[in-house]
């Protein structure tokens, strides 16, 4: 989406990317102290971010300790009863992707009603905890949701030697035109998880001024792989570690016989009997998609390099105590730079957990309300042309009348 006029409703404020609060009463759109917000967007998103207002108090003991949390989540979040519908892609290279609609919306919903792609985590798919919250959360709000199984996430068929990985943005393409040519009349927006954020920032970033999607966020996202690969490999991690890398095999194994006699680099036993991610990404999904190495794979597929070139609204949402998707990773210095821009740094939730606010502990994430409102703001001010800055030079020329704007 390119630079649009700005709406008739704004009013002038001091340009601001970054804000620490005192401990005060304090209208609703200031943050609490307990949450780090910055970004180069601070004004003009943070006003409809009103539960931001409230500290954030994670759930006793549960939410104390990051691996107890991730845990928790992880097993013990409830699993929302919805019914789906698969719709099949099958993309240019004869691959296949699964998009799961929640069944009768098509029936339901009018034409232009705000289409929102979810994008799990590796392996993850329309079957994880938090996708379901999330999918229920915006289809109460009216919109039509609809989960994007990357190749063999969610029981989606493979039909290729290929399965996808942090680098490859091809099918986030097709997902998206596909998605757009159905419902023509409708904005599109997309929110991922982990490397499904990774995923969806990369694709923004590369989309730039031409993205066809209206907004979209970030939750926890590794953003730099190279430090995040680092840190999986430490500690407690290493149990995340196999048990990602189990998931991994037994997703390969369900299609080993596709990549009967591929040759070339593979090392297919390698994959196949993968103790650690990494060991899965250098037999298979390095080679797959071209790298000479698996440390050229992950310092050329993460997506903080990408966040200066993206020119929609973007939310993201990291936890400072994140064993999975460090802090450290963050690349705070392009978001505060970027006029589109925002981030929310809990000081607590684990990865994929945020098992704090109103329906903690078995509940929704904490999250859940926060993306929502973000959203809803977008889709409410883009009848009137919402505002999104092509780069850094249209700021200036804006601030030389404006200095900045807040809706």
């Amino acid at each position: 989406m390119g630079s649009m006029p700005a709406p008739q409703h704004l009013r002038l404020i001091r340009p601001i990317t970054s804000v620490h609060v005192s401990t005060k009463a304090m209208p609703y759109n200031h943050p609490h102290p307990s949450l780090e917000v910055t970004g180069g967007a601070l004004h003009t998103f943070l006003p409809a971010l009103k539960t931001l207002s409230r500290p954030y108090s994670p759930f006793p003991v549960i939410g104390w300790n990051c691996h107890v949390e991730t845990i928790f989540a992880a097993f013990f979040r409830s699993l929302p009863d919805v019914k789906l519908k698969r719709e099949c892609i099958r993309t240019k290279d004869d691959g296949s992707v699964a998009l799961d609609w929640i069944s009768g919306d098509h029936q339901l919903l009018p034409p232009d009603s705000p289409v929102l792609i979810l994008m799990p985590g590796l392996t993850g798919g329309s079957e994880d905890s938090y996708v379901r919250h999330m999918l229920l959360r915006a289809r109460s709000k009216g919109w039509r949701v609809v989960v994007f199984n990357s190749r063999g996430c969610g029981d989606s068929p493979v039909t290729t030697p290929q399965f996808y990985s942090a680098s490859f943005l091809g099918d986030m393409q097709e997902v998206v035109a596909h998605v757009g040519s159905k419902y023509p009349k409708a904005h599109l927006y997309a929110v991922g998880w982990s490397l499904g954020a990774n995923i969806l920032i990369r694709y923004l970033g590369h989309e730039s001024h031409s993205c066809p999607l209206s907004g979209a966020v970030s939750l926890c996202n590794p953003f730099n792989l190279v430090i995040a690969d680092q840190d999986f490999r430490k500690g407690f991690n290493i149990v995340y570690d196999k048990a990602l890398a189990s998931a991994l095999c037994r997703i390969f194994k369900k299609h080993a016989l596709l990549f009967e006699d591929v040759g070339g680099e593979f090392n297919i036993p390698l994959a196949a009997n993968a103790k650690s991610v990494r060991q899965f990404d250098d037999g298979l999904t390095r080679v797959s998609f071209g790298f000479k190495s698996v440390d050229d794979y992950y310092s050329n597929s993460s997506s903080s390099d990408s966040v200066k070139h993206i020119r929609i609204p973007l939310l993201c949402i990291q936890a400072q105590n994140d064993p999975i998707a460090p802090s450290r990773g963050i690349p705070r210095e392009d978001i505060k730079a970027n006029p589109n821009c925002l981030l929310i740094l809990t000081p607590k939730g684990g990865h994929l957990g945020w098992v704090a606010g109103p329906e903690a502990p078995f509940g929704s994430p904490w999250t859940d309300p926060v993306v929502m409102d973000f959203l809803e703001h977008l889709e409410r001010a883009s009848s009137n042309a919402f505002p999104c800055f092509s780069d850094l030079k249209d700021v200036q020329q804006i601030s030389e009348g404006l200095n900045s704007l807040e809706v």
